[in-house]
């Protein structure tokens, strides 16, 4: 085999890998071995082969039904890393400020990763009493306004399956712990396409979250404001959607 054999079976190699990749995240769900060789239309011996080396390496892992691959910890890395160069966060970082000029409350973005939802920005507002989550904290998904969102947002088959193993714990005495509550409330914010904590993660403070879409129409993250609620009532919050959407809609331009 001459070196440009190796460069160009080299190159063939690594652009499947990144279609499986880009398949997997595109997905939002698991894939079976079957499913992924269909959807590349490759060999499934050769799917084998990719998803052997992409496990190995992290950047996809088995989901919690063993013949389902998901993305890894090694690809959320990079793309949490990916989200927060200097170039793209001073962008993100400009749309929050504005926000915040216009709410007078701390505002941030979030994403998924896995089970939990990860603060990948925040402005604080000037208020003396505030609660601080620094770049990269996990929180759950389960009482939160972003992470309700992100729950009611994702595939049928892909929330079923995390509201099955989702522990559900009480953070305080708002907290929806019971599975088929949740659910509901999943389908009460798809129809409105946003989603509130009324002091479900911490007691006196409430939160309301919208969808942050690329240009291709991919949900990427959501933009939240919170405040605590003897400054801010859920009602007070609501007035504020407007102008939510609209910093959404902004980020949503740069990503």
């Amino acid at each position: 085999m001459t070196n440009t054999d190796i460069t160009r079976a080299s190159g063939s190699s690594t652009e499947r890998s990144l279609r499986l990749l880009s398949t997997l995240a595109n997905q939002g769900k698991g894939m079976s071995l079957a499913q992924l060789a269909d959807a590349l239309e490759l060999p499934k011996a050769t799917a084998h082969r990719l998803t052997a080396h992409l496990l190995e390496t992290g950047f996809i892992a088995k989901a919690q039904d063993d013949r389902y691959f998901e993305i890894g910890p090694a690809m959320r890395r990079m793309a949490f890393d990916t989200l927060n160069n200097d170039t793209a966060r001073g962008l993100r970082h400009a749309v929050l400020a504005d926000l915040v000029a216009q709410v007078k409350e701390t505002c941030n973005f979030t994403t998924l990763d896995g089970a939990e939802v990860m603060y990948l920005d925040r402005v604080e507002a000037s208020w003396p009493w505030r609660l601080t989550l620094d770049v990269g904290v996990h929180v759950p998904i389960h009482c939160t306004a972003s992470g309700k969102l992100f729950l009611a947002l994702m595939a049928k088959e892909t929330r079923e399956s995390m509201l099955q193993t989702l522990a559900l714990e009480r953070m305080t005495e708002h907290t929806i712990t019971s599975a088929d509550a949740l659910l509901k409330e999943c389908v009460a914010i798809g129809k409105q396409g946003y989603s509130l904590d009324r002091q479900e993660f911490i007691p006196g403070l409430i939160a309301l979250a919208v969808p942050v879409y690329d240009r291709d129409t991919q949900l990427r993250g959501a933009i939240a404001v919170h405040a605590p609620i003897a400054r801010l009532s859920v009602e007070g919050a609501l007035k504020h959607l407007a102008m939510l959407k609209h910093a959404a809609n902004r980020m949503g331009h740069q990503l």
